[in-house]
């Protein structure tokens, strides 16, 4: 397992600003997406991926992870909305040309949420649809995608979420934060851990998705060695955030996120 940095956790810097950042402070690996002054061009990774990819390159850090949304938000062509797939496909293929020209591991996706005249199992079986076909198509590239079960979609609960994982074969963006948040206990959520391709990191406490450090209820070395436990040797990505959803507006992201990074490498038994 390594540390990585979400370039959205500096929603202020530059792309180029942040890989900086995640370099000073010995992370030296930075996740990727379409938000905040770091966002990558969307139009670009689906038209010319070679150019976007020569871009993430130039950085001079790793990027273990890409989050793409195939719509402008959460709700705007979601997995789960019927009538999607054909041109979310048709994108998904851009954007693993993009991920596997960067050398990218892992791209995220959200796994839809429940629209109107939906039921939540109504939501879930078209998602899984569609997620059948993308696993599908993924397995032609070096590039593992992954869901990111979350606050406000229909796979809130760690149940659906692995119920899911069982029926489309897709591996997991595992955030505990988004089931925290929902009164989830941290062992609730630990069966989860081998399921995971990519995993998030931030604290978090019942009915809130994010809090300070000293504030909230997570367990973080109980976590590492979960995940350890469970095999995963992939990213461990800092993510606390400074945005208006679930109102995580009021930590000190830099504070947070350097918290964070101590707190695993105290566990693992190194500096930073």
């Amino acid at each position: 397992m390594n540390l990585s940095l979400t370039s959205w956790s500096l929603p202020s810097c530059t792309l180029q600003e942040a890989a900086d950042i995640s370099k000073a402070l010995g992370i030296n690996a930075l996740d990727v997406g379409l938000f905040y002054r770091s966002a990558l061009a969307k139009p670009l990774i689906l038209s010319d991926p070679q150019a976007a990819a020569a871009q993430v390159i130039g950085l001079g850090v790793d990027v273990p992870n890409y989050y793409h949304l195939f719509g402008e938000g959460m709700d705007d062509r979601n997995l789960a909305l019927p009538g999607t797939l054909d041109q979310n496909l048709k994108d998904l293929r851009q954007v693993l040309s993009f991920t596997n020209t960067a050398q990218i591991k892992t791209v995220f996706i959200l796994p839809g949420v429940i629209n109107p005249g939906q039921s939540r199992s109504e939501a879930f079986a078209v998602s899984q649809e569609s997620l059948k076909a993308m696993v599908d198509l993924a397995s032609g590239y070096n590039v593992t995608l992954c869901i990111e079960p979350h606050v406000h979609s229909f796979a809130e609960s760690p149940a659906i979420a692995g119920d899911l994982v069982d029926a489309t074969g897709i591996k997991l963006a595992l955030d505990y934060s988004h089931f925290v948040c929902l009164g989830y206990r941290q062992d609730e959520i630990d069966v989860l851990a081998p399921l995971a391709a990519h995993v998030h990191l931030r604290q978090a406490k019942m009915g809130a998705l994010q809090s300070k450090f000293a504030h909230g209820t997570l367990n973080f070395p109980a976590m590492f060695a979960t995940l350890r436990d469970a095999a995963y040797t992939g990213a461990l990505s800092i993510e606390p955030v400074h945005q208006d959803y679930m109102n995580t507006l009021f930590e000190d992201v830099l504070t947070e996120i350097i918290a964070l990074r101590d707190c695993y490498y105290t566990w693992k038994g190194t500096q930073s």
